[in-house]
């Protein structure tokens, strides 16, 4: 999770897709942003759906991915130096 997660362009992608309107984005949504192609964008989607950062829904031809909340805590979680989560679990 964490090598997928450290991609700089997956790492946008994340962004993008959360601040998308509703929370979610299709490939077309996303190719222009990060300047890459729509195969290089499905790519890196790929990879973040495998990983469980990412839902796909596939709607008609199209696929939506929204940001799995749960995966980007528990990122957080291993991120946040020990001492700072036993201070946030005791609030």
């Amino acid at each position: 999770m964490l090598k997928a997660f450290a991609d700089p362009a997956r790492l946008r992608l994340l962004s993008l897709i959360q601040s998308a309107p509703e929370g979610e984005a299709s490939v077309s949504d996303l190719t222009a942003p990060l300047g890459l192609s729509q195969p290089t964008v499905s790519h890196h989607l790929r990879i973040l759906t495998e990983a469980g950062l990412l839902e796909r829904e596939k709607r008609g031809v199209w696929a939506y991915y929204r940001v799995v909340p749960s995966a980007i805590a528990a990122i957080a979680d291993l991120l946040t130096p020990p001492r700072k989560r036993a201070t946030k679990k005791t609030r």
